[in-house]
């Protein structure tokens, strides 16, 4: 069966996970439970588990695009001035070596250069979400860089190159944020993040799956863009996911408001 693809949300550094009585369980501040719930019933969600994962986060960049060949990945901890618990957490599911390399490929395929490494961890934007969504660490998974000019066209393209992957038990994931502006929270935020997300969703909604990739890609046109994302590292995992979707319709799958900025996820198939 061929696996939908994802944009999801991934909170800010650990915060699912703030609680040091019990770190190993999400226990968020309320403002982060609905973006919690959602992320906990993704697996749950779909018509046939996935065989194994390849998460592509805002966390990571390269010069061209590079998977993570790691047969146990450790943990990136790439956040400051959390609890010291936070910096102790776990998230034991196992590398896809061969998923990795595949997915090089296809990349390679498709004319774009592709890296290879093994030792860098799985940043925050991988275990977070993922300790939420398969806290057993059951399905391995594979980290795929953006690459750091952050053209949107080409994370757009190399989705599409990575989409045979869905027909082979893979579920395709961009890890980020709809709106990522640490510098405004509160009441400042709360119009323009809404204008921002309410033309997101428009584009990325589009039916015509071509109209759509010209949308999102001039995503820095829509109102308010700069606002949303002075620098787009959070945005672009979205443009892999919806290169993979390719023709499959898009609906957006969650909605929340935290530290007064809309947030949404979107599922493509």
């Amino acid at each position: 069966m061929r696996q939908a693809t994802f944009f999801i949300p991934h909170g800010g550094g650990p915060c699912f996970f703030m609680d040091p009585s019990d770190p190993d369980r999400p226990h968020s501040d309320p403002i982060w439970h609905a973006m919690q719930a959602h992320l906990a019933n993704l697996i749950a969600a779909l018509p046939e588990r996935p065989k194994a994962i390849l998460l592509v986060s805002g966390h990571w960049e390269e010069s061209r695009f590079t998977v993570h060949t790691g047969e146990r990945p450790g943990l990136l901890f790439d956040y400051y001035g959390f609890p010291p618990h936070s910096y102790t957490l776990r998230w034991d599911a196992p590398g896809a070596p061969a998923l990795a390399r595949r997915a090089a490929g296809l990349l390679e395929q498709a004319g774009f250069p592709a890296g290879t490494e093994e030792d860098r961890g799985w940043d925050h934007g991988v275990f977070i979400p993922m300790k939420v969504a398969l806290p057993q660490a059951d399905i391995p998974l594979a980290q795929l860089s953006l690459r750091h000019d952050l053209d949107p066209e080409a994370h757009i393209a190399a989705g599409r190159a990575l989409a045979p992957l869905r027909d082979e038990g893979v579920l395709i994931v961009g890890s980020g944020m709809s709106f990522h502006n640490l510098r405004v929270r509160g009441f400042q935020a709360t119009a323009p993040s809404k204008l921002w997300d309410d033309a997101l969703n428009a584009a990325v909604t589009e039916p015509d799956p071509a109209i759509r990739a010209g949308r999102v890609a001039a995503w820095a046109d829509l109102p308010h863009a700069r606002f949303a994302h002075p620098r787009e590292e959070h945005l672009l995992p979205l443009m892999v996911a919806l290169g993979a979707g390719g023709e499959d319709a898009a609906v957006r799958d969650h909605a929340s408001t935290v530290l007064g900025w809309t947030v949404s996820g979107y599922r493509f198939g």
